[in-house]
């Protein structure tokens, strides 16, 4: 299992990183993954509007862009997250930047075990599974 945190443009954010790492881990084994290489990138609005213009031809802004290298059950991947956009989204959706900051480390991880958004229906499953690991997440930090 490896599980790194880089930042591009912007400083890191504060997270506990094993707290995360256990997390993510646990979400993944509940889905029947393993965890493989996961690489996140927390990155500024322009560094991740680069990214989606080179690697996917998309002229826009977005929350997260996620790589999916996953093979059988081992999920891995590198996952580019704009802070800034997290940052209007907290404001826009009426939570607290650490919520919308661990809804969006786990929506990545979620596409990895083959979770989509973009199809009928897609959304909501995608947000059940969302709310559901970040109840656990609230478990593990009673």
């Amino acid at each position: 299992m490896a599980i790194s945190y880089m930042a591009e443009e912007v400083k890191m954010p504060k997270i506990s990183k094993r707290e995360i790492s256990a997390w993510i881990k646990k979400i993944a084994e509940m889905k029947g993954f393993q965890i493989g290489d996961i690489s996140y990138v927390f990155c500024s609005d322009e560094y991740i509007l680069n990214v989606n213009k080179e690697y996917l031809q998309h002229d826009y802004y977005t929350d997260i862009i996620t790589f999916d290298y996953t093979e059988g059950n081992v999920i891995s991947g590198d996952l580019i997250i704009s802070l800034e956009t997290i940052e209007s989204n907290a404001e826009q959706f009426g939570v607290t930047y650490e919520s919308e900051l661990n809804r969006v480390i786990i929506h990545g991880i979620l596409h990895l075990c083959g979770i989509d958004d973009k199809g009928p229906g897609e959304r909501e499953i995608m947000e059940a599974n969302e709310n559901e690991a970040l109840q656990v997440l609230a478990d593990m930090q009673d």
